[in-house]
């Protein structure tokens, strides 16, 4: 009986001290689409005191955070901030790339229905996603009792980061002009959805993604979610993760600057200003843990480069998939061997190739040998040969990070600095991103709130260093394809 006793002494203590674990009671996500680095500091004269300059202020900056894989892109930027990992593990391998050698996008599934639409939107979810993220193991450490929810306007954007586990992911339907999710999550939309959707609406076919009200629709419906779902007022620590797709679409057709990007961003700082006083107001400030980052950066416009005398271009892609199927089809047999050219990935039609008896090996080298010809790239390399290349390290490592086998095609180029993977006309405004350049791989990385010092450090940080330092502050396991570190908070002592 006296063992007994000691026995059941000792499991209530370590029972206590489970029950004592310290966490936050919300664990808040953003992301900005196709936010630079940069972008912190080239607007800050302009930003209020309440929004971008307070997470500066008050927030840890991680002032060199790269991206470690290409291409960079917005689902794979999106997943591997919050798996820690890279396409070789979690499989999302681009915005839209091939499974069993049909075209897809990151989060297409047929098998799921529309709720709140019928259109195509509603075929979303993350089944193409190979890992877990910060939100599933946060339901598998609390034995999911808590709440993880997603919202973005684009699909991608609301449904990587929230993981497998969610409660539930919206994103936008232009062609109902309001939120919408898919019969993965759910069957139907809650009421307080559909009022929210009665007031924040727009007319069918409004292209709300390239409309500085994209970033103010995104947060009302954060600050819907966060208050009818009672986020952060539970027993258990429960995560938001909220995306701002409307700055890619604004940057991919203005640019990195001018009046367009501008405002936008002027938007961005005022939204995350009211939506940080509405998570003190109904959370408590110190009581939720935030942090905010980019999924990739963008390029400046090749032609405003070469105003001020700095190398830019394009490589035309178009014209070079052309020669590539009439050299391989020269030298091989195979006609229009190229199936598809994704975010500076060609694909080979394997089935085309197998059925007239080629060689697959000297289709991939005829192809390179081709392509190292054209003057607007650095490299072009078979997948599979990356390690034999005789290219940067750098560019082998983040070549090999990007690369998921069946997903991700067989050769991949590089264009020269500031180049596009298009050809440039001399009107062309906008820009795109992609490339393993700093303009494309450096983006924010700033913690705010819960437990969170004020500092900065210039330390080398990465895209997948963020998963592992939420995780081990919420003191749960790091998701299981994760490749990244925490980071250690630095903050110099005072003399």
């Amino acid at each position: 009986m006296k063992r007994i006793a000691i026995l059941i002494a000792v499991l209530g203590v370590a029972l206590g001290a489970l029950a004592q674990i310290e966490r936050p009671k919300l664990v808040v996500g953003v992301v900005v689409d196709q936010m630079r680095w940069d972008y912190l500091y080239y607007y800050y004269e302009d930003y209020g005191n309440d929004g971008i300059k307070r997470l500066l202020n008050e927030g840890y900056s991680c002032e060199n955070t790269m991206i470690n894989y290409v291409p960079t892109v917005t689902a794979i930027g999106h997943t591997s901030l919050y798996t820690g990992s890279v396409p070789y593990f979690h499989g999302i391998a681009g915005n839209g790339f091939m499974i069993d050698g049909k075209p897809v996008s990151s989060t297409d599934d047929n098998s799921v229905e529309g709720v709140g639409t019928d259109s195509k939107a509603g075929n979303n979810s993350p089944r193409n996603l190979r890992a877990t993220t910060i939100g599933d193991e946060l339901k598998q450490a609390l034995d999911f009792d808590c709440k993880v929810i997603g919202v973005a306007i684009k699909p991608r954007a609301a449904i990587l980061p929230a993981g497998h586990s969610a409660d539930a992911a919206y994103w936008w339907d232009s062609e109902v002009g309001h939120f919408v999710t898919s019969t993965y999550y759910m069957d139907r939309l809650p009421n307080w959805v559909e009022n929210f959707n009665r007031k924040y609406r727009t007319e069918p076919k409004f292209d709300l993604n390239t409309s500085n009200q994209g970033v103010t629709y995104t947060f009302r419906m954060a600050e819907a979610i966060l208050e009818n779902e009672k986020l952060g007022r539970g027993k258990y620590t429960d995560m938001l993760c909220v995306s701002v797709s409307s700055t890619d679409a604004i940057g991919h057709t203005y640019s990195t600057r001018g009046r367009e990007n501008y405002e936008v961003f002027m938007q961005l700082d005022k939204e995350l200003a009211h939506f940080f006083k509405e998570l003190d107001k109904q959370v408590g400030r110190g009581n939720y843990l935030l942090f905010l980052s980019a999924d990739h950066g963008a390029a400046h416009n090749p032609n405003f480069m070469k105003e001020h005398d700095q190398p830019a271009g394009g490589w035309d892609a178009r014209t070079a998939r052309k020669n590539l199927n009439d050299e391989i089809y020269s030298e091989c047999g195979v006609p229009n061997a190229i199936k598809a050219i994704y975010d500076y990935r060609i694909y080979l039609d394997h089935e085309k190739i197998d059925s007239v008896g080629a060689d697959i090996e000297q289709v991939k080298k005829v192809a390179v040998d081709l392509l190292n010809k054209e003057n607007e790239l650095v490299l072009a390399v078979d997948y599979e040969k990356i390690q034999e290349a005789t290219i940067p390290d750098i560019l082998k490592e983040r070549l090999t990070n990007g690369y998921h086998r069946g997903r991700s095609g067989d050769i991949v180029v590089m264009t020269h600095p500031g180049y596009l993977p298009f050809k440039v006309k001399s009107d062309y405004k906008g820009t795109t991103h992609g490339a393993w350049n700093p303009y494309d791989s450096h983006i924010p990385l700033v913690f705010m709130g819960w437990h969170v010092p004020h500092g900065s450090t210039t330390q080398p940080t990465r895209i997948v260093d963020l998963a592992p330092t939420i995780c081990a502050m919420l003191h749960i396991q790091m998701p299981n394809a994760c490749v990244g570190d925490a980071i250690t908070f630095d903050v110099p002592k005072r003399q």
